[in-house]
């Protein structure tokens, strides 16, 4: 938690770019694993955590546009609670401790939203993502499942995001510390990985770094030698000697900032010949996305110059042909990279995607591609000081999506697919770092960065 002229300058802010009605904020609860008392961990929402600090469950709060008055409604524990967690801080304290002066129960905050609807104000809300808060938004407010993320308010979301869009040096510096947590783990895979393996022996390593250190991982770790699928949470299989695999994977710590990076290692701690050339064009990739962000431009056009990188690397393979713009611009690039550059982080691994990915990664000056790629690109506005975005290009040969697009003719004036036949086994290669673009350009996070180059992949690899 902050200090509380942090949470309150917040709200204050935020009251100021929304024009009148009152802000409905709910917590989250906890869920049951398989029965009552055996819960997953508990993750409170992060716009909850941005704007009230409090890391506890059960809890909302309102906030009235017009006078300012906040309330934060929430229960204290009874006698059976303290007989399992020992005493506990009372609502009234955790509020002090965030700037807020009015406290009330849970129970009454269905009065408080239930009173204003009544003298026809608007209740903003946010769009929900836990099925008990779309219960509890359709209880207080009466609006329908299939309606909750259209009826929500663009202008709540909007000016949430803007918010949350820039961090603060108080989130840079948990963000950075998250990072270097995401390194231990990723390196802890690095110095240990050998052919005869379980793919499942390294997750089990790694997160075993974040929990020792951290809160949980920031996502379920993707660890797999099939890395032509870009999300495979399958770790069933013994590491091969001559096979790649992609590690994409980050940490959470206590204050629930987050890292994602993502490293391809050799399994048996050397590149083949055509590992190393598709590896290089995507190292060069990743490094001219850090070369390239910095404020005023489009995350869009950096990554289509990456793209355009590729493009060319690849072309000087023979995989591609013909000219390098004019495949770029027909969408050829989506074949071997069917996944954008990057995405916002922060308290969230894709930060606020629960709000929309289109008000978070576009606004009124980019609009979202339909191509293959450029259309998955999750951040694609002009980049500010405070962004924090995920730099991770990739090259995968997808047998699947390589035979559709053969069948059906897509691209074959810019695709040699007859030397694809060669690929079909490849795999896929991912390289991700996380990027704070500052007043001048863009900086890595975290105090290392992970072994990126052949040489460098190979060196740590080979080091005791």
């Amino acid at each position: 938690m902050f200090s509380r002229n942090i949470y309150v300058s917040r709200r204050q802010k935020l009251i100021k770019d929304v024009s009148e009605g009152i802000l409905l904020f709910l917590g989250n609860g906890e869920a049951p694993s398989n029965y009552g008392d055996n819960q997953y961990i508990f993750r409170q929402d992060s716009t909850w955590l941005y704007f009230f600090g409090i890391d506890q469950p059960d809890m909302a709060a309102v906030i009235d546009v017009e006078s300012g008055e906040e309330t934060i409604f929430g229960d204290n524990v009874d006698i059976d609670d303290i007989i399992w967690m020992g005493p506990q801080p009372s609502v009234a304290s955790r509020a002090e401790e965030v700037g807020v002066a009015k406290t009330a129960p849970l129970a009454d905050l269905e009065k408080v939203v239930k009173a204003a609807v009544a003298k026809g104000r608007k209740v903003h809300f946010l769009p929900p993502y836990r099925f008990r808060n779309m219960i509890w938004l359709n209880s207080l407010l009466g609006v329908g499942f299939d309606r909750m993320k259209e009826e929500a308010s663009v202008e709540f979301i909007k000016a949430v995001v803007e918010m949350r869009l820039v961090k603060e040096p108080c989130e840079i510096g948990q963000i950075d510390l998250a990072c270097n947590l995401g390194y231990a783990m990723h390196m802890a895979a690095t110095k240990l990985m050998k052919p005869g393996m379980l793919e499942q022996d390294l997750v089990g390593v790694m997160e075993g770094v974040v929990i020792s250190g951290g809160y949980m991982t920031s996502f379920p770790t993707i660890l797999s030698q099939n890395g032509e699928t870009l999300h495979n949470h399958s770790h069933h299989q013994i590491l091969t000697e001559g096979r790649l695999t992609v590690i994409d994977a980050g940490a959470e710590i206590a204050s629930h900032y987050c890292s994602d990076f993502t490293r391809t290692l050799p399994c048996s701690g050397r590149f083949t010949q055509q590992q190393k050339e598709i590896y290089t064009i995507v190292s060069e990739g990743n490094n001219l996305a850090l070369g390239l962000a910095r404020p005023g431009i489009s995350y869009r056009d950096v990554h289509l110059a990456v793209c355009r990188l590729m493009l060319q690397g690849l072309k000087n393979l023979g995989l591609v042909k013909g000219d390098v713009d004019e495949a770029l611009a027909a969408g050829a690039a989506g074949l071997f990279m069917p996944h954008g550059l990057g995405h916002n982080m922060g308290l969230d691994v894709h930060d606020m995607e629960n709000l929309g990915e289109n008000y978070v990664g576009y606004d009124e000056t980019v609009t979202r591609s339909t191509q293959l790629g450029l259309g998955s690109l999750r951040m694609a506005r002009v980049l500010k000081p405070g962004n924090v975005v995920t730099d991770e290009p990739g090259i995968y040969f997808i047998p699947a999506l390589i035979d559709k697009w053969k069948a059906e003719g897509t691209c074959r004036d810019f695709i040699a697919f007859d030397k694809l036949d060669a690929y079909r086994s490849f795999g896929g290669i991912r390289i991700e770092d996380d990027l704070l673009i500052t007043e001048s350009g863009a900086r890595l996070l975290g105090s290392k960065r992970l072994p990126r180059t052949v040489e460098e992949v190979e060196n740590a690899m080979a080091e005791e």
